[in-house]
């Protein structure tokens, strides 16, 4: 079934918008990091099912045995980011947790190179390390590297690493499948990864109060429905690299919701932080146009 084109870069936007919520809603839940990211998926499943069964379920046949290989390791990979990210959030703040998590082009521009022969000019470089440098900015006065907040800081780097694993494979399935069938499949397989996960711990599954479920249904909706799957969405249109810079946004959005959900303070380090991400977002998402546009020419006049 056709996809509608519309602008990639405005859809990266909403998406990054609603993840940014993500944090908060971890953060006020009392379950579980392996319950919260079940249940979060779970939603996510059951609010998908009846448009992926109604319209896109003939397009499993078309699917080869590498791509079901990919999309298995792309939920794999997103299931333990989400744990691992979850987890960090009980023992460092949002900041501090929010800016490790999205410093993906550290991982995206070492995976797209080797494993997609990928390059990149010296100003892209120069706007990622720009960007890079302004989530240390903004986490200079909120990181405590020491006892408990250094282990949660360490596990949202390990779960970065592992969410750029999961948007190189994305990458690969995404240009044949439609947005619905590939996040369905993807979010399908980390259910059941997560589902093993909350056994094998011995998480309880239930009963919980009305909050926690109002907080696992939000979940579904706002950062994964509208963050996730626009990400997803946007892999046919734009690199996982463009990506992974988008999401430097995170933190920023994160840091204010933060501020007046959690009365947790924003600093000058994180508003001068958030200036220089934003720079360095529009200096790479720029001069990847650029390239684009140029590639296009040539083809076109070759």
């Amino acid at each position: 079934m056709p996809e509608i084109r519309m602008n990639p870069y405005f859809i990266l936007m909403i998406g990054v918008i609603s993840v940014s919520t993500s944090a908060i809603l971890v953060k006020v839940s009392s379950s579980d990091a392996g319950v919260i990211a079940f249940y979060r998926l779970l939603f996510t499943i059951l609010l998908m099912s009846p448009v992926f069964l109604l319209k896109y379920r003939r397009e499993l046949r078309s699917i080869t045995i590498r791509d079901w290989g990919y999309t298995v390791a792309a939920g794999f990979f997103l299931a333990f980011h989400f744990i691992l990210w979850f987890e960090s959030l009980n023992y460092t703040s949002v900041a501090s947790s929010t800016v490790l998590v999205t410093l993906q082009p550290l991982f995206a521009f070492a995976g797209t190179y080797l494993f997609f022969q990928e390059k990149f000019s010296k100003t892209a470089l120069l706007s990622a390390l720009l960007a890079i440098v302004g989530s240390f900015i903004i986490s200079w006065g909120d990181f405590r590297i020491s006892g408990m907040a250094l282990w949660g800081d360490l596990l949202a780097l390990l779960a970065c690493a592992l969410v750029t694993a999961y948007l190189l494979f994305g990458q690969n399935v995404r240009k044949r499948l439609s947005v619905i069938t590939y996040t369905f499949i993807v979010y399908l397989m980390s259910t059941i990864v997560l589902f093993f996960y909350v056994l094998i711990k011995g998480e309880k599954l239930g009963p919980y109060p009305k909050e926690e479920w109002i907080y696992f249904i939000l979940l579904a909706i706002i950062p994964t429905l509208l963050g996730h799957t626009l990400f997803n969405w946007s892999l046919k249109w734009v690199s996982t690299s463009t990506i992974s810079m988008a999401i430097l946004f995170e933190p920023i959005g994160a840091s204010i919701l933060a501020y007046y959900l959690l009365s947790e303070s924003i600093i000058l380090s994180q508003v001068i932080g958030g200036g220089v991400i934003l720079l360095g977002i529009f200096f790479f998402v720029r001069e990847e146009r650029k390239i684009k546009k140029r590639a296009a020419l040539e083809i076109k006049g070759g």
